[in-house]
């Protein structure tokens, strides 16, 4: 597996657990009632879960599994897929941290950081999808035979 596939992945497993350990805290503090603002925390745990764990694990295997560009270049135009990271990366903490904050202190400068937060998202999965396009090729038809 190359770097790049191997990145995607292991920061998909971190998202994975950091999900998990915000959902057990809002599980948590539900049932023992202990701050209404964990409550904030319910998108985070669904943006962690599904770009942070699922999206990233789906462009790491894709990245790795998927035919080949070419034979000079197996994976196609390796920037797209770096700026697909990082991008899905910044987004994702940009969103993981200021919409809890957003939330517990409505100001508009809070809410405004949401926007590049979702750019950057939007811009990772478009450059996710030109990485990948060129390489889901479809197989020459043979030609049919005439009755």
């Amino acid at each position: 597996m190359y770097p790049q596939a191997r990145f995607f992945i292991r920061t998909a497993l971190i998202y994975l657990v950091c999900a998990f350990m915000v959902g057990a805290l809002i599980l948590f503090n539900q049932a023992l009632e202990i701050d209404g603002r964990i409550a904030a925390l319910m998108p985070v745990f669904y943006h962690l879960l599904m770009v942070g764990w699922i999206t990233q694990l789906i462009c790491g295997v894709s990245l790795w599994m998927f035919p080949p560009y070419s034979r000079e270049r197996p994976r196609g135009d390796e920037r797209l897929g770096w700026f697909t990271y990082g991008a899905l990366n910044a987004g994702l903490l940009l969103r993981a941290v200021f919409e809890p904050l957003h939330a517990w202190q409505p100001q508009p400068w809070l809410g405004w950081m949401l926007a590049p937060a979702a750019l950057l998202q939007v811009l990772g999965i478009w450059s996710f999808v030109a990485a990948i396009w060129p390489r889901v090729k479809g197989r020459p038809s043979s030609p049919r035979p005439q009755q």
